[in-house]
């Protein structure tokens, strides 16, 4: 089957020729839409490509950052200003899918990708779209929970909150192959404290339900209270809490829940 490309000057041009034909796909970094064609998904007529700035821009001076959804994970880790991102896309695929994979693309990757999604999950982030509805905003666990619902909108951008400091953010990803392969478990965590007590635990999890999840048990664990090995060990007991994972060749259902509250414990408690 024959396949259309489409390339518009705007991000708005290119947004409403996704949502005006049903069998278009946004070609990002090609990480996904072009695996799926190689695949033989007929389910994609129309690539729809846009040549705008915008979608390549990062803001990354004030409290929340700001990157364009076609910002590679290469640029992500070139910028100093971002550090505390450089560990979540360092951990997607090898050079060759960093250099191309995107930050609005890896929204919609599926189980057992995704990770940086896991990380922007913690971090609070409003994801930018524009469809057949305009321009707006939605928070991540929106985004995410209508995420299949979406393919006629194109997403803009992400921002997210910037850390106070190294230690109140936190991710880690377990996996077979080191440090491409696939997500057995992802894992991040933002712990602000105020008065020497964590206030707005946010505690996200990769490869433990359908799409990237908060453990707010784990979370309720924490919140109010100081990182000590108490709380930290009744975060981790409630680590598992409202997940629904699934067995794929990486790991079974049973595994995933078993080993969350023991990586959750050893990334709150700082160890490797």
């Amino acid at each position: 089957m024959a396949v259309t490309v489409k390339t518009f000057a705007s991000a708005g041009e290119a947004a409403g020729a996704l949502s005006s034909d049903r069998s278009a796909r946004y070609l990002g970094g090609g990480t996904l839409v072009m695996r799926a064609l190689n695949e033989g998904d007929v389910s994609v007529s129309t690539i729809v490509r846009a040549r705008d700035q915008a979608l390549t821009r990062i803001d990354a001076s004030g409290p929340r950052v700001t990157l364009g959804a076609g910002v590679s994970f290469a640029r992500v880790l070139a910028e100093r200003d971002l550090a505390f991102l450089h560990a979540p896309a360092r951990s997607i695929g090898g050079p060759a899918v960093r250099n191309m994979g995107t930050v609005g693309g890896n929204l919609f990757a599926p189980n057992p990708y995704g990770d940086f999604t896991v990380a922007l999950l913690a971090l609070d982030a409003t994801i930018a779209v524009q469809g057949s509805f305009g321009a707006r905003d939605i928070a991540i666990e929106e985004f995410l929970q209508s995420r299949e619902r979406q393919s006629g909108a194109l997403v803009l951008s992400v921002s997210c909150t910037r850390p106070a400091s190294a230690e109140a953010f936190r991710y880690r990803k377990i996996a077979r192959i080191k440090p491409k392969g696939g997500s057995v478990i992802t894992l991040a965590a933002h712990l602000p404290v105020s008065g020497g007590r964590i206030a707005g635990a946010r505690i996200a999890l990769g490869s433990m339900a359908p799409t990237q999840i908060r453990a707010k048990g784990a979370e309720r664990a924490l919140e109010g209270r100081s990182l000590d090995a108490a709380t930290i060990a009744a975060a981790a007991s409630a680590a598992s809490e409202g997940t629904s994972p699934s067995d794929n060749a990486l790991g079974s259902a049973w595994y995933r829940r078993e080993i969350v509250g023991v990586h959750l414990r050893r990334l709150l408690s700082g160890q490797e």
